[in-house]
């Protein structure tokens, strides 16, 4: 990827990170100029917030606090090299789940 893609990007991808409003932010943000490295996180993101949306919803309810903590410690863990690669300005998918982040919500 081109340089100036990322540099133009980065600011965009790392708001993503934080929230459902940093993301929305982010999503605004590329709206307009869409940038590539931009969308790779913020559809990154969408998957991770989803993840935690049903840990919350259906996981803690019908398995209990330790399965949620479990699947919580795992999504923060995620969130943490997909921030990590969005500061080092890397396309970092974040194991086992990316790929498919990429895939389902490609349109963004």
């Amino acid at each position: 990827m081109e340089n100036t893609s990322v540099n133009e990007g980065k600011t965009a991808a790392i708001i993503s990170h934080f929230w459902i409003v940093g993301l929305v932010i982010a999503f605004i943000m590329n709206m307009n100029k869409k940038n590539y490295f931009a969308s790779f996180y913020i559809r990154q993101m969408i998957g991770l917030n989803i993840i935690q949306f049903l840990n919350g919803a259906i996981i803690l309810k019908f398995f209990g606090s330790s399965a949620s903590y479990i699947i919580g410690a795992i999504t923060f863990v995620l969130w943490i090299i997909s921030l990590i690669g969005a500061f080092k300005g890397e396309e970092k998918e974040v194991p086992v789940v990316g790929e498919h982040f990429q895939n389902w919500f490609r349109n963004i």
